[in-house]
């Protein structure tokens, strides 16, 4: 706490401030020092409130030695000064008695005897007090199932009494019941926890807790989509939880027995935390032990050297962490087994690790991943069709073949490349004295020229340039002036490209004139050069002024662009250049294509193809079909488009990712899908186009297409998929360092805030919304983003409840708008707070309410003023629907009524476009009128009459609200 409360009032301020505070340590300090507060003042109850919330964040904070301390204090007041206590904090002690018995049991340094003491200390208050003994029950048959004996008559004992108000929640209780029964039959086990899988039942711990034991039985009776789905969802309620840290250990262990070895890592890595932050014994073996069976499982399949996420002080490898994990749950068993006089805790955790895989493989996440994924080592490729010969082993030999293989364009180029980067960097290389490899200093201009080349296809231009001009720096010392022009050239354009990315179109265009006049006059200056380095630079000509056409689509910088390519094809085909002739064709392709002749574009293209099949390059192939299903898509035949596309895909996999740039291919084929009505086939393209993408260093590509994959995740409904993507994006290193651009970094956790309020988490989603709006505010070239994210988090906060925070919010907002207009967006947001304040506070929220819709009215005014046009419906009709909704809401009949009259006037006759809005609008009417007003003749005939003009228009499912209303009103004549 910054300041020490003065006295009560602001004593529970603080405390009720904190109880809004996840678990953890910043929760349970904040409570540690609230309560030494307490002792201050004169007040017992103050103290006994601050106790019973040091107790609860120790249970929940995983600390089970403190929590009996506390409650021994408490028990203390209760029996020195029992008046203090309310009915609801004696309910509390009575309960919290569990706590204890369950605190006791997960430290093996406390007796045996000692637990059954406190089991008898319970049952005598119990007693004395008239309560019940199920509860009591309940705590003995948990003790026996803990020491693995007696259970049977333990289970009779609790499970046949009747519940009692001091009962564990039924989902707590169902939970025990099914491990009971799942010692052997996975299939009664499971249908004992149906309420709690189904989210009938649950409470704090639930159904995280019983979700987390029945991903193994539903993989042992075959649902395995089942066990995915209460993985996904699972997870997400345990994970960086330290009192649910044996949750997060099954799941771990999950992981391991499905073939997502990969995941497990990640999951490790995202609670590294629980090493460190678990003070419980028994909650540490549980998740020590799961944790084993993944590393076991990793080493298991060649993978000891990778990193581990594990204890802090040190770095882990799998091996070395697996070790060290043995023997501390090694330890802790031997521990609970000698306090307990049994080999339970040893047995158990036998049984986990001598467990077999129960699959293969079975995808959990749209990102699933290998362990050769993880590894510092760049992952193998996946076989291709064509085979690379084998790279020279006599250095000239390799460099030779490098510099042959280089001036053919051909991909073969890059393993000799990079085994040469490897051989040239070692601390022994010893440069050969052969004049046909010429001098060291043209070696590494040779290597910088291909960092560059990387640089590029990253589309890291900056670093690019600076890479081509140090290469043009080393060819010009080793005496090569066309090897240095061609370098120039190359950092020329790409300098271009890297000023660019800040700059207007205009602005781009201007630079790509400059650029393309450099490389002019390096071709014209520079003398001796060969035809290969000819082709290159009429090729960075002819790129420069194809990139300028496509960006001003001017017919004059059309033509040029089209007398470039043409001289570059004439160039190439002189000299017979295969690989330039090629990049001639497809850069044809594209100006005919810019000029609006696309006809003429596909017909080029498939000339080209059959040329490509004969004679090569046979790597062009896939760029050449990619090229022909973008253009098949601007002539609207998805169809063509998709099987072009495809064939490309297939042909991409014979040649390595960076030649074929496999990723764009699979980013166009999801677009396709989409325009096909196969959004679930775009979503498994979007998410390979991303990992390729990331694979090849192209970081941002890959998060922006992530971004697209999670949003399509979320409009399938396929809410926990969206979820566990964003999560697994947002843990990568550059992210959570902080090292990606800030902004798209916002919109990957927008976009998680968005799926978490889709999957009914309002908690977390409003946490987050919160923390994105105040970071947004701080954005003062883009208020508009401001506007929209604190509008959204004003409608979170109305869904909490929380209407003070909300107005904040709504503040930031409108102050946001008047810079940088959201019209729509700010409209939808005010409206719906109204509606929020007036359902939930009924007519007290009325005055609050109405302020938000005059709020939105004003927005309307100035959205007509400005001439902006809504999407749907015009701000007005959605106003007055929405101020009839609020004054229903608020009792306020008549007004709801007269509002309603007007949005109907507004919305005009039911056509297709809001038939639903117009119906819906007349059942609101009709209710109020008919049901609130008691006015049932008119409603029924406002009712009679829309029936049928809906059911005209074919709009018969609109009717069935519209029919059931009138089929009660009827009734209740």
């Amino acid at each position: 706490m910054p300041t020490a409360p003065q006295n009560t009032d602001e004593l529970y301020d603080v405390l009720q401030e904190n109880q809004r505070r996840p678990y953890g340590r910043a929760r349970t300090v904040a409570a540690e020092e609230l309560a030494e507060a307490a002792e201050r003042f004169e007040d017992p109850l103050a103290l006994v409130r601050t106790l019973f919330e040091l107790q609860e964040a120790y249970t929940y904070g995983s600390e089970p030695r403190k929590s009996p301390v506390v409650f021994a204090r408490l028990l203390t007041l209760f029996d020195e000064q029992p008046d203090v206590f309310t009915d609801r904090l004696r309910h509390l002690l009575f309960w919290r008695f569990k706590w204890v018995a369950n605190s006791l049991r997960a430290l093996p340094e406390i007796p045996l005897t000692s637990l059954r003491q406190w089991l008898t200390e319970m049952r005598g208050r119990y007693e004395k007090a008239g309560l019940g003994l199920q509860p009591y029950y309940a705590q003995t048959y948990q003790l026996a199932a803990h020491l693995g004996e007696d259970t049977a008559p333990a289970y009779e004992l609790w499970a046949a009494r009747t519940r009692t108000p001091f009962s564990d929640c039924e989902a707590c209780e169902i939970c025990e019941r099914a491990l009971h029964h799942l010692e052997g039959d996975d299939a009664r086990a499971l249908r004992t926890w149906e309420p709690v899988l189904d989210g009938k039942e649950s409470c704090q711990e639930e159904p995280a807790r019983s979700l987390s034991y029945a991903l193994l039985p539903l993989l042992r009776t075959g649902d395995t989509d089942r066990a995915r789905e209460l993985h996904l969802a699972g997870y997400r309620g345990c994970r960086r939880n330290p009192s649910m840290a044996g949750e997060v250990g099954r799941h771990l262990e999950f992981c391991a027995l499905t073939g997502n070895e990969a995941r497990g890592l990640e999951l490790l890595a995202e609670n590294r935390v629980l090493f460190s932050e678990v003070d419980s014994p028994l909650d540490q073996f549980d998740f020590l032990t799961g944790v084993e069976v993944l590393l076991r499982r990793v080493e298991s399949l060649g993978h000891g050297e990778l990193p581990a996420a594990g204890y802090p002080g040190r770095t882990w490898t799998v091996a070395g962490l697996c070790a060290e994990v043995r023997e501390r749950a090694d330890d802790l068993a031997a521990r609970f087994d000698a306090r307990n006089g049994t080999t339970a805790h040893a047995d158990r955790r036998k049984a986990r690790l001598d467990r077999a895989p129960l699959l293969d493989a079975l995808e959990l996440t749209l990102r699933t991943r290998s362990l050769d994924d993880l590894s510092p080592v760049a992952p193998a490729a996946a076989p291709r069709a064509h085979k690379a010969p084998a790279v020279p082993d006599t250095l000239p030999e390799l460099i030779a073949r490098a510099r042959e293989l280089d001036e053919q364009g051909h991909p073969d180029a890059q393993p000799c490349w990079d085994r040469l980067h490897t051989l040239v960097a070692a601390r022994d290389y010893t440069h050969p004295e052969d004049p046909a490899v010429g001098p060291l200093v043209r070696l590494r201009a040779d290597l910088v020229s291909d960092e560059a080349a990387g640089a590029a296809h990253r589309d890291d231009d900056a670093k690019a340039a600076a890479l081509y001009e140090e290469a043009a720096v080393l060819y010009e010392t080793a005496e090569l002036p066309g090897d240095a022009a061609v370098a120039h050239a190359a950092a020329a354009l790409a300098r271009t490209e890297a000023d660019g990315e800040a700059a207007d179109a205009e602005e781009k265009a201007e630079g790509l004139t400059a650029g393309h006049a450099r490389v002019v006059r390096l071709h014209e200056e520079t003398p001796g050069l060969t035809p290969c380095q000819e082709g290159r630079l009429l090729r960075l000509r002819a790129s420069a002024l194809c990139l300028r056409a496509q960006l001003s689509r001017s017919e004059e910088h059309l033509a040029a662009a089209a007398a470039e390519v043409e001289q570059l094809h004439t160039f190439a085909t002189r000299h017979e250049l295969a690989v330039q002739i090629s990049g001639a064709v497809l850069l044809r392709a594209g100006t005919q294509a810019l000029s609006g002749d696309l006809p003429a574009a596909l017909t080029e293209l498939d000339a080209h193809l059959d040329r490509l099949r004969r004679h090569g390059p046979a790597w062009h192939l896939s760029r050449t079909l990619g090229l022909r299903g973008r253009f098949q898509m601007g002539v609207r035949d998805a169809q063509a488009a998709y099987a072009e596309l495809s064939e490309a895909v297939r042909v991409a996999a014979e040649w390595p990712a960076r030649v074929s740039d496999t990723a764009s291919l699979h980013g166009d084929l999801a677009e396709v899908c989409m325009h096909l009505g196969r959004p679930e086939e775009a979503l498994r393209h979007l998410t390979r186009s991303a990992e390729l993408d990331l694979r090849q260093g192209k970081r941002t590509d890959a998060y922006c297409t992530y971004s697209n994959a999670a949003q399509l995740s979320l409009d399938l409904g396929r809410v926990e998929d969206s979820i566990a993507l964003l999560d697994s994006v947002l843990a990568e290193r550059d992210i959570a360092a902080g090292e990606l651009d800030d902004r798209l970094t916002a919109q990957l956790r927008l976009n998680r805030a968005r799926a978490l309020h889709a999957g009914e988490d309002l908690k977390a989603a409003t946490t987050e919304f919160v923390a994105l709006a105040a970071e947004s505010a701080d954005w003062d070239d883009d208020p508009g983003s401001h506007a929209m994210i604190a509008a959204e988090t004003a409608v979170l906060l109305g869904e909490a409840g929380d209407f003070d925070r909300a107005a904040e919010a709504v503040g930031q907002a409108l102050a946001a708008h008047a810079r940088a207009p959201r019209y729509e967006q700010l409209s939808n947001a005010l409206r719906e707070l109204a509606r929020l304040q007036a359902e939930q506070q009924g007519a007290d929220g009325l005055p609050d309410a109405l302020a938000r819709l005059a709020d939105a009215d004003r927005i309307a005014d100035e959205a007509r003023a400005a001439g902006y046009e809504p999407h749907g419906r015009s701000l007005e009709t959605a106003l007055a629907y929405e101020h009839g909704r609020v004054h229903a809401y608020a009792g306020q009949y008549e007004d709801s009524l007269t509002a309603l009259e007007k949005a109907l006037g507004g919305l005009g006759e039911p056509g297709p476009e809001n038939a639903g809005e117009w119906a819906e609008c007349v059942r609101l009417a009709g209710v109020v009128e008919g049901i609130y007003l008691e006015r049932t003749a008119p409603a029924l005939a406002r009712l009679d009459t829309a029936i049928p003009r809906l059911t005209a228009l074919g709009h018969t499912e609109e009717t069935e609200s519209l029919t059931a209303l009138a089929t009660r009103l009827r009734d209740e004549e």
